[in-house]
C-alpha cells in the first residue's frame, strides 16, 4: 500500500534511553526499542519498564513515536506472557509493536485491536502475497526482506495491502532474515531467539567469506521516497547514542531536502560505523564479492571519536495556568505538547501574616526540573486572591500532581484478555515423509519406503523413475520470479501431482490457487500452536516444526519434526557457490571453519544458495523418545548423500538403528 504521507517515516534505533534521546533529538520520526525480553537483541542493554514509561513521554513530546519490539519466535508456554506483555506495553502508550511470530500477531490484533502489529523482517516477507497473509493475521504494516531489489519494493509496495517498511541503513544479515539457524544449531545461540553469536562474522577457508559490509542507502533517498514506502529504518540497537544520533540526523536532512547524499555525507556516515564501506548490492540488483566487508583498525578509531558524545534530553516548553481562591481547592493546567491537563490541590488558608505573592508562586511553580518541561515563570497565568497562603510543600505537589496527570495522560485504559487454549491443528496420524534434492536420490529410495510415504522434489528438478507425490517450492519467490514459479507449478499440477511443500507465508495462498494440498517446511518457523492454528486458517494443511524446538515443545504444538537431514543453517541471496569455487563446482562446494568443520553449499533457485549443517539431525534411533512424546508425523532431508548413502541412510532408520559417525540430536532447550 502506498503511503499516505508526503514522506517516509524515518525509524531509528534505540537499544537504551540515551540512545532514544539522541534519536528523538536528531530528528527522527519514531524510534524502535525492547525491553529485557521477548526482543531479537538479548545483548543489547534494552530498557526497564520505568525506562519504557519515559521513553514513551519523551517521544511524543517531540512528535515521534515510539515502537516497542517483541520479535522473537515464541514456545506455546511463552505465548500467554507474551500476550500479556504486549497488554502492558499497550496501557504504556506504545503505537505499535513490532512482532516476528505469526502466532502472536494473529493472536494480538484479535486481543488488542486498538494497537498497531508490525510484522517483523524476521516474518520473511518478500512478496505481495506474503504481505497479505501477514496483513490477513492482523499486521498493519510489514518489514519487507532486506534482500529486495528496488522494483519488488515498488511492486509489493504498489500490490500488497498492508502498508510497507524497509531497511535504510546499518548492518546486513547474509542470510534472509527469519532463515538462519547457523547460531542456533551450530552454536547453541539462537538468532530467531535475539542471541545471535555472528557466525557470519567468523573466517571459513581462512577469509571472512560471509561477513558483509554495512548496508547504506543515502545515494537512493528520491527513489526510496518515490516508492511509495511508508517507513525507512536504521539498524542499530547494539550502538551508541552517538551512533544513533549522527546517522539520523544525516538521513533526517536528506529526507527533508529530498536529495541523495554527498559524497562528504557518505564520509561522514563512513566515519561514524563502517565495515571497509558500505553496500546497497541488494537494491540495486548488483550483487557479489563487493558487498564482503570487516572492520578495520581505522574504521574502529573513526567510530570512537564520532560515537563520544553524550545527547541529554532536551525540555518542552510548557505553560502554565494556577488559580489559587478563597474557599476552593488550588487548581493547576500544564499544556505542552497539544494537551493540557489540569489537577487540583489544598484549599488554600488565609494568611496569617505574609500573603503569597504571585511572584513566589510562579517561580515555585517553574521549578521543573528532573522533568521533560521547562517554563519561565514570567509566562505562568496566575489568578490569585489576596490574603491567601499555600506551604511551599503544597504548591510542590501541585506542580508534581501536574507533570505525572500529563505523563499518565500517554496511556490507554487496559483491556481484558484471557488466555486461549488452542487445540493441535495438525493431523496426529503416523506418517513419514521424505525430500529428495534429486531424482536419482528418490529412485534410489522407492523400493524401501513405505506405504503412503510422501516424497518430494524440488520444483524445477527432473523427474526420474519415480514419481513424487509432491513438487518443494524455491525457498524464496520475489513478486519478479512470481511468473516463472506458476507455470512450472501448474504444469506439475498437471501431471497429477497433488502436494506443494511451502517454504513462505506468502506461497500458500499461490499453491492453494493451483488445487495443491500444501505442507509447510521447517522455513516456517512454527514454535506454537497458535502460529500453527493461524497459518492452516490461510490453507495450510500439515507443516514441519522449527528445528530449534525440543522434542516435548514440538509435542505441545503437533506437526512432523525432521528425524533426518542436513538441516539449512543459511539462505543467502548471493551465490557464493559461484564467487569462491566456480560454477563447476556447483553440487560439491563446502566452506569449512576454523575448527575443520565444514559446511556444503546448495543451489537454490535461480542463483540463491542454501549453506547446511555438516552433521546431519538423526532419531531414527530414538524412537523411544519419539513415541513418549508423541511425535509420529516425522520428515527426512536428503540433499547431499549420494543415491547410496540416502539409501543406507534411510534403511538405517526405518530399522531404528543409529548412524555412524557425528549427528545432532534434537535440542533440550528453546
Amino acid at each position: 500500500m502506498f503511503r499516505k504521507t508526503a514522506l517516509p517515516e524515518l525509524l531509528s534505533p534505540a537499544g537504551s534511553y540515551e540512545a532514544l534521546v539522541a534519536a528523538v533529538n536528531a530528528g527522527a520520526d519514531a524510534v524502535y526499542f525492547g525491553g529485557k525480553k521477548l526482543n531479537a537483541r538479548t545483548f543489547a542493554r534494552n530498557f526497564e519498564d520505568e525506562e519504557i514509561a519515559r521513553a514513551i513521554v519523551y517521544c511524543h513530546l517531540h512528535g515521534a513515536k515510539a515502537y516497542v519490539t517483541l520479535n522473537t519466535l515464541l514456545s506455546e508456554r511463552e505465548l500467554p506472557d507474551a500476550v500479556r506483555r504486549a497488554g502492558e506495553l499497550r496501557e504504556l502508550g506504545a503505537d505499535a509493536l513490532i512482532v516476528a511470530d505469526v502466532g502472536l500477531i494473529a493472536r494480538l490484533s484479535e486481543v488488542f485491536p486498538d494497537l498497531p502489529i508490525h510484522a517483523s523482517t524476521q516474518a520473511s516477507a518478500h512478496s505481495t502475497e506474503g504481505c497479505d497473509l501477514l496483513a490477513r493475521l492482523g499486521a498493519k504494516r510489514v518489514v519487507l526482506a532486506r534482500e529486495l531489489p528496488l522494483s519488488d519494493v515498488v511492486s509489493t509496495t504498489k500490490n500488497a495491502t498492508p502498508e510497507t517498511e524497509i531497511f535504510l541503513h546499518g548492518a546486513l544479515c547474509v542470510s534472509h532474515s527469519g532463515q538462519c539457524l547457523f547460531s542456533s544449531l551450530v552454536g547453541g545461540r539462537s538468532g530467531n531467539r535475539g542471541a545471535c553469536a555472528q557466525p557470519c562474522r567468523l573466517p571459513y577457508d581462512g577469509r571472512e567469506r560471509l561477513s558483509l559490509r554495512d548496508l547504506c542507502l543515502a545515494p537512493h533517498i528520491p527513489a526510496l521516497i518515490a516508492s511509495g514506502v511508508a517507513s525507512l529504518k536504521i539498524e542499530g540497537r547494539m550502538k551508541s547514542p552517538g551512533y544513533v544520533f549522527g546517522v539520523t540526523k544525516i538521513y533526517r536532512r536528506l529526507l527533508d531536502e529530498g536529495r541523495a547524499a554527498t559524497e562528504y555525507e557518505i564520509g561522514e556516515l563512513t566515519r561514524i560505523f563502517s565495515r571497509g564501506g558500505f553496500t546497497d548490492g541488494y537494491l540495486t540488483g548488483k550483487t557479489g564479492r563487493g558487498m564482503l566487508g570487516v572492520r578495520s583498525a581505522t574504521d574502529k578509531a573513526n567510530s570512537r571519536e564520532a560515537n563520544d558524545a553524550v545527547y541529554p534530553p532536551i525540555p518542552v516548553k510548557a505553560d502554565l495556568a494556577c488559580r489559587v481562591l478563597p474557599g476552593a481547592p488550588a487548581t493547576l493546567t500544564l499544556s505542552a505538547a497539544g494537551r493540557s491537563v489540569t489537577v487540583t490541590g489544598a484549599i488554600p488558608e488565609p494568611a496569617k501574616s505574609a500573603p503569597l505573592e504571585k511572584t513566589a508562586l510562579a517561580e515555585r511553580l517553574a521549578k521543573l526540573g528532573g522533568t521533560f518541561f521547562v517554563c519561565d515563570p514570567a509566562g505562568i497565568e496566575i489568578d490569585l486572591a489576596p490574603g491567601l497562603n499555600l506551604s511551599p510543600g503544597t504548591v510542590n505537589e501541585l506542580r508534581r500532581s501536574a507533570v505525572a496527570a500529563w505523563e499518565a495522560g500517554e496511556k490507554r485504559a487496559p483491556l481484558s484478555c484471557r488466555n486461549e487454549n488452542v487445540a493441535r491443528p495438525f493431523p496426529a496420524d503416523p506418517l513419514l515423509s521424505v525430500f529428495c534434492q534429486t531424482a536419482r536420490q528418490l529412485d534410489a529410495l522407492a523400493s524401501l519406503l513405505p506405504k503412503g510415504a510422501e516424497t518430494f522434489l524440488p520444483l524445477w528438478e527432473e523427474i526420474g523413475e519415480t514419481e513424487p507425490t509432491g513438487i518443494s517450492f524455491p525457498a524464496v519467490v520475489f513478486d519478479g520470479e512470481r511468473d516463472e514459479l506458476l507455470a512450472a507449478a501448474r504444469a506439475a499440477r498437471g501431471r497429477g501431482i497433488g502436494l506443494a511443500l511451502v517454504h513462505n507465508v506468502g506461497q500458500i495462498a499461490l499453491a492453494r490457487s493451483l488445487g495443491f494440498t500444501v505442507i509447510g517446511s521447517q522455513r516456517l518457523n512454527i514454535t506454537n500452536r497458535r502460529a500453527a492454528a493461524a497459518l492452516k486458517s490461510e490453507g495450510l494443511s500439515d507443516a514441519l516444526l522449527s528445528p530449534e524446538l525440543p522434542l516435548p515443545a514440538a509435542a505441545a504444538v503437533g506437526g512432523r519434526v525432521i528425524a533426518y537431514g542436513h538441516i539449512p543453517l543459511m539462505l543467502t541471496e548471493r551465490c557464493f557457490i559461484r564467487e569462491n569455487f566456480g560454477c563447476e563446482k556447483c553440487g560439491s562446494a563446502v566452506f569449512t571453519d576454523r575448527t575443520g568443520a565444514n559446511f556444503p553449499l546448495l543451489r537454490e533457485y535461480p542463483h540463491r544458495n542454501q549453506i547446511l549443517n555438516g552433521i546431519p539431525t538423526y532419531l531414527g534411533d530414538k524412537q523411544a523418545e519419539l513415541d513418549a512424546a508423541n511425535l509420529r508425523r516425522l520428515h527426512l532431508l536428503f540433499t547431499v548423500e549420494t543415491p547410496l548413502d540416502a539409501r543406507e541412510v534411510l534403511a538405517r532408520f526405518l530399522a531404528g538403528k543409529p548412524l555412524a559417525g557425528a549427528v545432532r540430536r534434537a535440542p533440550r532447550s528453546f
